[in-house]
């Protein structure tokens, strides 16, 4: 199909919301989509969106613990000049693709701070003809405890200035509503796409790398140093101490914390960045150790590997608690939570995870399938 989609996403502090959004991309590129992903968060190496087009803003992004101030490159807050600036280069950028489809990952679910050039996208694109279709890309799980009134008004947003929303999970194990509860306000426009996964990993063979480890990963590896410090704590005390313990710190750590975590290294412990083969070390490996984001959790279910998430909880997050606490209790997961690990902890989380069975989840992971054949089906529509 030859349509024009244009994809928005902004990431501040991790790196999830980028590859949920660069996968949809891929998948709607290979479909025959001309594709073009704009993004506003700082660029992440070994980003795959297949033959979908990256354009970059001017980067900005957050520090952890406070995400309402935005930053620039050079960790100064942004100014109205450079609002000014992005909300340029945001519409040069609708301008140039000139799409048949707008899709706007997180707002108005989440991304309020990115208001100053949303608002403008949003009007610019509703007043364009012919008017694109607007849709909204969520995952499955809302940050909660929000301000009174703010789910009410991302209904009403919704209601305004979209067509649809592709909310990428399984309601069958997390239901939207159990993080957005005024559901029913939007209930029209609501479509549940499965999870956002890649392929499954092909099956893993002793030798392979990764095989019978332990693989710790810090996702983005922005807030993830904890658990990788604790993981180094943790593997003398460990009935699998005899195996490597493979340590992946993410595109987002400091390099003064990396040399850290390698000084601190033993041997049998091996640090590096995050791989772009992550799902196949999983496919093979003895125990995952993980946070609980979305991406991390969809690779640890394609993987079918045991598995032990920390799910980062400061700044008061939910969103990762909320799905490991889902996992654990169908016997998916260990969970240790962020306030209680400690090598000690972590090492009873392992020695668990080691011996629980292997089982497929029965979980829905189809969401990148279904999420083209739902945008094929509307711009068809609208088409004829």
């Amino acid at each position: 199909m030859s349509a024009r989609i244009l994809i928005y996403v902004q990431h501040l502090l991790g790196t999830g919301h980028l590859r949920r959004a660069a996968l949809l991309a891929k998948n709607c590129a290979e479909a025959g989509f001309s594709v073009r992903l704009v993004s506003g968060g700082f660029v992440v190496p070994s980003l795959d969106t297949g033959a979908g087009v990256l354009v970059q803003l001017d980067p900005v992004r957050c520090r952890e613990g406070d995400f309402s101030l935005l930053l620039d490159a050079a960790g100064a807050p942004i100014d109205d000049a450079f609002k000014a600036r992005r909300r340029r280069q945001l519409l040069a950028a609708f301008d140039e693709a000139h799409p048949d489809a707008l899709i706007v990952e997180m707002y108005p679910f989440g991304r309020r701070q990115m208001r100053f050039e949303l608002e403008a996208l949003l009007n610019h694109a509703g007043a364009t003809r012919p008017k694109p279709l607007i849709v909204a890309s969520v995952r499955d799980i809302l940050q909660t405890g929000r301000k009174p009134g703010r789910n009410e008004e991302a209904a009403r947003i919704i209601e305004r200035d979209f067509d649809a929303v592709l909310v990428h999970g399984d309601p069958g194990f997390i239901p939207f509503e159990a993080s957005f509860p005024p559901v029913d306000l939007i209930a029209a426009r609501i479509h549940h796409t499965g999870y956002l996964a890649g392929p499954a990993p092909p099956e893993a063979k002793l030798g392979d790398v990764g095989w019978g480890e332990v693989v710790v990963s810090a996702g983005g590896g922005a807030v993830g140093g904890a658990l990788l410090h604790a993981a180094i704590a943790a593997r003398p005390l460990s009935p699998l101490k005899d195996r490597i313990w493979r340590l992946l710190t993410g595109p987002s750590m400091e390099a003064a914390e990396r040399a850290v975590l390698e000084s601190a290294a033993s041997p049998g412990i091996v640090v590096e960045q995050a791989r772009p083969n992550f799902a196949q070390l999983l496919a093979g490996a003895a125990v995952s150790v993980s946070q609980g984001g979305y991406n991390t959790v969809i690779d640890i279910l394609n993987a079918g590997v045991r598995a032990v998430i920390v799910p980062f909880a400061g700044s008061g997050e939910t969103e990762q608690t909320m799905r490991t606490d889902a996992l654990a209790g169908r016997g998916l997961a260990v969970m240790v939570k962020e306030a209680a690990l400690s090598p000690e902890s972590l090492n009873r989380a392992i020695a668990e995870a080691h011996v629980m069975a292997r089982a497929p989840s029965a979980i829905d992971l189809s969401g990148a399938a279904t999420s083209v054949r739902l945008l094929a089906g509307w711009l068809e529509k609208r088409a004829r």
